[in-house]
């Protein structure tokens, strides 16, 4: 089978496609064929140099996939040949507390990942894809659909009613912007151009701001879109850059859920700014494998569709990091593995 492997650094020229020994699934494993894989800015920002984890070199890169099942090992009983799955982000968090190491446990920086034909993972490293969902949208679910979906079900909770705010057009805001809509809440969306803003109001979004135009984006949103009461729950992928104006955007006793780290720029967090905002400060990362199912069915009975902004093929899956390194992209990439 044919695999895509980083040598001893992370960087694109170090990406090969190499022909290796087809996998045999274990006691308790399945053997997927991998029918497709979407990227994640965490995929690219281990090129970048960004990664804020630790990485081991010469690993197959990206965790999220979708494919079908095509022979089980021994003792497996939830799935069998034909059925249709997707990969869980974190293959051993299963619920409750995530397991001690599991940043270093998780695909493409821990263990080897899903840019391949085919792969052996545990049984409770996969779960099932409706067969309303194809591949391709069943493969953007594992990290970006999953980390939205938690954001919004933390202690302030999306429902009609509440206000979210989502920060530009990547992966994770825009599920979060079609989950809020979904489940009735109003979506504030920041943006830095025209068209994006003209995606994202199709999509839902009741309001966008430019915030090239609009520098103090947080304190506008506050005073002039809320009338002075602030956002119920900031979806916040930018990091240490757009941080301070997420806490001047969220009411007191909303919710930050701190996901990303798109920004270089770090000015430090104003301690003042930060206590006096009165809203909890909630870390994700991604969720445990009942989230994904949590989503995966909320996901089915919606019949919500994936923003997918470019297809590659496998055999150039190299065109996928760089148009997510380019930051044109809306929505998802993805990388189609046909016959």
């Amino acid at each position: 089978m044919l695999a895509y492997r980083f040598g001893e650094s992370f960087n694109l020229d170090a990406l090969k496609i190499r022909e290796e020994p087809m996998p045999t699934p274990q006691r308790g494993e399945v053997l997927v064929r991998v029918r497709a894989v979407s990227l994640n800015y965490r995929d690219v920002s281990l090129v970048l140099g960004r990664y804020v984890w630790g990485a081991n070199p010469g690993l197959v890169p990206c965790s999220d996939a979708a494919g079908e099942i095509v022979a089980v090992g021994e003792g497996v009983v939830d799935f069998a040949p034909g059925d249709r799955v997707i990969s869980t982000f974190h293959p051993r968090w299963f619920g409750g507390r995530a397991p001690k190491g599991a940043a270093m446990q998780t695909y493409g920086n821990g263990v080897d990942g899903w840019l391949c034909e085919y792969k052996a993972v545990s049984q409770e490293a996969v779960v099932a894809l409706p067969d309303s969902i194809g591949f391709e949208a069943g493969a953007t679910l594992p990290c970006a659909a999953t980390t939205a979906w938690s954001a919004l079900s933390g202690t302030v909770p999306a429902r009609a009613g509440t206000t979210v705010l989502t920060l530009g057009s990547g992966g994770v805001s825009i599920f979060a912007l079609q989950l809020a809509k979904a489940l009735g809440a109003r979506v504030v969306a920041t943006t830095s151009s025209d068209d994006k803003a003209d995606t994202l109001r199709a999509l839902g979004a009741d309001q966008v701001v430019n915030y090239r135009e609009v520098t103090e984006w947080g304190r506008h949103v506050r005073r002039e879109v809320t009338g002075g009461a602030g956002v119920d729950v900031v979806v916040e992928v930018g990091g240490p850059a757009t941080i301070n104006q997420s806490l001047r955007a969220v009411r007191p006793g909303g919710e930050i859920a701190v996901i990303g780290f798109l920004s270089e720029e770090n000015p430090g967090i104003d301690y003042f700014l930060l206590k006096g905002a009165g809203a909890t400060i909630r870390p994700i990362s991604v969720g445990d494998r009942a989230a994904l199912e949590d989503l995966v069915r909320a996901w089915s009975a919606t019949r919500l569709q994936p923003v997918i902004d470019t297809t590659v093929p496998f055999a150039d899956a190299r065109a996928a990091f760089e148009r997510v390194i380019s930051g044109r992209h809306v929505g998802k990439v993805v990388v189609e593995i046909g016959d």
